[in-house]
């Protein structure tokens, strides 16, 4: 795990309510070019939901979850994984480099 996630503030508090609205007990993970530090202005976020249990997120919230991320004033693309429906070996990819936005615990940042 990293703390470091290139994203401006703005954007990061943008996507936290966003997950506090539609994802609420999820723990969500950054991870790729903004957490590894080879991101740009335009590169997107990539994002993984992680359930209670690491059970699945119900398709509804996701999908409700993407289409408000697509609505906002973001200025970059928000790809959004879930987990629980994703290959092991993708796991263990994630698992190596990754910044938590949203901790399910609390609710909120870390």
């Amino acid at each position: 795990m990293t703390s470091a996630l290139h994203l401006q503030p703005r954007h990061r508090q943008l996507i936290e309510d966003l997950a506090r609205q539609h994802l609420p007990g999820i723990e969500i993970w950054a991870y790729g070019s903004r957490v590894n530090g080879q991101s740009h202005d335009g590169s997107d976020l990539d994002l993984v939901l992680r359930g209670p249990g690491l059970a699945e997120t119900p398709s509804l919230q996701l999908g409700e979850f993407e289409e408000a991320l697509r609505d906002s004033t973001l200025p970059f693309l928000v790809e959004v994984h879930d987990w629980a429906r994703l290959p092991e070996r993708f796991h263990r990819q994630i698992e190596r480099e990754y910044a938590v936005m949203v901790n399910a615990i609390s609710g909120g940042k870390t």
